[in-house]
């Protein structure tokens, strides 16, 4: 009983330091662990668990080298729970947003169009209710509103026109013109 415990308490130290090494050097490695299309920590998650299970498990039938073995299960493990959580994302950003497609870098929910962007990032806050648009005319449709005072992700500027990009989690949802917005912290509307 005694041995059993010891080499149960020394496979989950391998298995937890297989699935360190595994998830770390995939990281800087192999962009595919950590470069889901949505965004979101699902996919992380899913790797370190799965190079924990997989390391586990590794050890566990481990003939010979049960080292090795659980190295080999914890990579194997880190790619399947990496897999699996950039689907879960990739769900939730749906569930959210609708369906997504990535234009010049940016992820834009299908209800906005594409434009031509210059990055600005950071927040802004609404300074009066102002319609956010399908795309960057006063005659498109109508996509969602800011209410005053509402603070939001300001992703990029539209090359040319006064409009911003609005942003939730990473995902552009519509266009605001920049006369009706104001980066946090400053008095006056952008622009001015």
């Amino acid at each position: 009983m005694r041995n059993s415990t010891k080499t149960f308490g020394g496979g989950m130290a391998a298995a937890m330091l297989a699935g360190a090494l595994a998830f770390g050097g995939a990281t800087s490695a192999n962009a595919g662990v950590t470069g889901c299309s949505a965004p979101g920590g699902k996919q992380e998650v899913g790797a370190v668990l799965g190079a924990v299970v997989g390391g586990l498990i590794g050890n566990k039938v481990g003939g010979r080298q049960p080292g090795l073995e659980t190295v080999v299960g914890a990579g194997a493990g880190a790619a399947a729970g990496s897999a699996i959580g950039c689907e879960l994302q990739k769900d939730r950003v749906e569930a959210r947003y609708g369906s997504t497609y990535k234009r010049d870098g940016y992820r834009l929910s299908s209800d906005i169009a594409p434009a031509r962007y210059s990055k600005i990032g950071g927040t802004f806050v609404a300074t009066t209710g102002v319609n956010l648009r399908a795309a960057p005319t006063t005659g498109s449709a109508r996509v969602g509103r800011l209410r005053a005072g509402e603070r939001f992700e300001a992703l990029a500027e539209v090359r040319g026109t006064d409009w911003i990009l609005v942003g939730h989690d990473g995902v552009g949802v519509g266009y605001v013109r920049n006369d009706f917005v104001r980066p946090e912290g400053r008095r006056y509307a952008y622009g001015y």
